[in-house]
């Protein structure tokens, strides 16, 4: 589901995306990003009662988004379902080619990848979740395929833990209180509690190892991108197949190229 309701709680458009109250803030335009957004979460075409449900809009709000993403040419009717058209493109190119990170990103990630013959990813935060940023895919080793832009829950992944271990310790409290830790797996950590002292090793450490708690079968180990100043602007992770690769050789091999990558990028100049 897209990120703008709480799942079966009812939640109307004007709870979550007006701001009463702010003159400067366009709700018109929030609601028709998020009906945009949907797309790419749900990644299928959509009827007008699909983008309902999935953002929380009413039918007649949704229907005014996609009528006007249609007349600017960002999406177009096919029978009952509306799809993107390629024009929304050149949205996440401008984010792309203006952002110094990812154009320094990729080809150290391409390195990795040709290296370790594995894929290597590049995150940040985005709200609760690690927004995959750049990536470098050697192959396909998820149940669901990861791409620019695919988002998965910090506390479950290898990049989400580093990036939140690079807060400060009562901004990941807050986190923690915040977020409903649910269990992807059963290996999945879900105390709140464990969470923050595997936090805290994590920060203590510079890297995380996720065996198996986001999906059955998959293990990743990542390590943080930091900036001039030593911030955790970023995280960069290898993704691999458990029942392949052992913790032993997560270890020993892929962390030590991970971190090699990860100060190359820093040296680069980030600020």
């Amino acid at each position: 589901m897209c990120d703008y309701r709480t799942e079966g709680a009812g939640v109307t458009e004007e709870h979550l995306l007006d701001s009463p109250g702010d003159p400067d803030f366009m709700s018109s335009l929030a609601r028709g990003l998020a009906v945009l957004r949907c797309f790419a979460e749900q990644q299928r075409p959509m009827t007008i009662a699909h983008a309902s449900i999935a953002t929380g809009l009413s039918r007649a709000a949704v229907r005014r988004c996609l009528y006007t993403l249609a007349q600017l040419g960002y999406a177009a009717q096919e029978g009952p379902s509306y799809v993107l058209r390629p024009k929304t493109l050149a949205l996440g190119y401008a984010y792309l080619s203006s952002n110094s990170l990812l154009t320094r990103a990729q080809p150290i990630l391409d390195q990795v990848r040709d290296q370790l013959h594995e894929s290597c990813s590049l995150g940040v935060v985005e709200e609760d979740d690690v927004f995959y940023a750049a990536r470098a895919e050697a192959s396909r080793i998820m149940s669901v395929a990861l791409q620019p832009g695919s988002r998965l829950p910090l506390y479950a992944t290898s990049m989400g833990r580093v990036l939140l271990a690079g807060l400060a310790r009562s901004e990941r409290e807050t986190y923690l209180r915040r977020v409903d830790l649910v269990a992807r797996t059963p290996r999945t950590v879900t105390d709140p509690h464990e969470m923050l002292a595997l936090l805290d090793k994590v920060a203590e450490e510079g890297f995380a190892i996720v065996d198996q708690e986001l999906e059955l079968g998959l293990r990743s180990v990542a390590v943080p991108v930091l900036n001039s100043a030593r911030a955790t602007v970023a995280a960069i992770n290898i993704g691999t197949q458990a029942a392949r690769v052992p913790m032993a050789i997560l270890r020993s091999l892929y962390l030590p190229v991970l971190r090699g990558a990860a100060e190359e990028l820093r040296l680069t100049g980030l600020t």
